[in-house]
C-alpha cells in the first residue's frame, strides 16, 4: 500500500471546499469586470478582484468569530461591491454601474469554471466514496457552480444551513452530522491551510491541493505530518487524490 493510500485508508467521505479549491473564482471574476468596464475604461481588474475576495473573507470571518451579518455569499459579495465602489478608488465605476449591472457582476460569481482537474478528479473520487462540498456559498449559488463547471457532488453543505461561516467549528460539525459520518472516516480536502486546520481540529484527516490563485502567502510551504507539517496529505490535483 502507498504513503498515499495508507494515510486515507478508511475515509468513506472526501469534503470539498469549493472557491479557489474545485473553481477558478479569480480568472472569471476579472473577466465579468474587464467585460462590464464603461467604455475607454482600463482599470486593475486583478487588484479589484482581489480586493472584492478580501472583503468578503473579512465579512465571512467575522460571521464566524460571532459577528452580525449574512450568511449568504450573493448578500455579502453585493453588500461589499457596493461598498468598494463608494471608496474614492473605484468610485467612477461606482457611477457607471446601475444596480442591474452590479446584480450581474454578483451572478457573475456563480459561473467560475472548475480547475483542468477537478471534474475528472471528483468523478473518480465519486466512484469509491461520498463526495460532498461544504463552502460559504449559499445554496442556489452552489448549484448553479455545479451545473457550470460540471462538478458531481453527492451533496452540496452551504453555511446558510448552519447560521454561521467557516472556520467556525459548527460548520464542520453540521456536515458531520448530516452525513452521519464519524470524523476520522472524512477528509477535508482544501486550498487553504485555515480551512484544514478547523476541519483537524473536529478530527478530520487533511488533504491539501494549492491553487495558484490561493494561500499565497502558505501554499509553498505546506508539509505533511510525516514531513514535519501539520496536513496528512499534500496532493497536486483532485486527480491524483481520486
Amino acid at each position: 500500500m502507498s504513503q498515499q493510500a495508507s494515510t486515507l485508508a478508511g475515509v468513506e467521505v472526501y469534503i470539498f471546499d469549493v472557491f479557489g479549491t474545485v473553481v477558478d473564482w479569480y480568472g472569471n471574476i476579472t473577466r465579468a469586470l474587464a467585460a462590464a468596464a464603461p467604455e475607454g475604461v482600463n482599470e486593475d481588474w486583478d487588484a479589484f478582484a482581489n480586493e472584492w475576495r478580501t472583503g468578503y473573507f473579512n465579512h465571512a470571518r467575522s460571521i464566524a468569530a460571532g459577528g452580525e451579518g449574512t450568511t449568504n455569499m450573493d448578500k455579502a459579495h453585493r453588500q461589499t461591491l457596493d461598498a468598494m465602489l463608494e471608496t474614492p478608488r473605484w468610485k467612477k465605476l461606482g457611477s457607471a454601474w446601475d444596480n442591474e449591472q452590479r446584480q450581474a457582476l454578483v451572478k457573475a460569481w456563480h459561473k467560475a469554471n472548475g480547475w483542468p482537474d477537478s471534474s475528472k478528479g471528483i468523478y473518480g473520487l465519486k466512484k469509491k466514496a461520498i463526495v460532498a462540498a461544504l463552502s460559504n456559498g449559499n445554496v442556489r449559488f452552489l448549484v448553479d457552480l455545479a451545473k457550470h463547471a460540471d462538478l458531481p457532488f453527492d451533496v452540496l453543505l452551504s453555511v446558510d444551513l448552519f447560521g454561521t461561516c467557516k472556520p467556525n467549528e459548527k460548520v464542520y460539525q453540521g456536515a458531520l452530522h448530516h452525513l452521519d459520518a464519524a470524523p476520522e472516516k472524512c477528509a477535508m480536502v482544501a486550498a487553504h491551510l485555515w480551512d484544514l486546520r478547523a476541519a483537524a481540529k473536529q478530527g478530520m484527516r487533511t488533504v491539501y491541493v494549492p491553487r495558484v490563485t490561493d494561500d499565497k502567502e502558505d501554499r509553498d510551504s505546506v508539509k505533511t505530518k510525516a514531513n514535519g507539517g501539520e496536513v496528512d496529505l499534500v496532493v497536486s490535483s483532485i486527480e491524483e487524490l481520486a
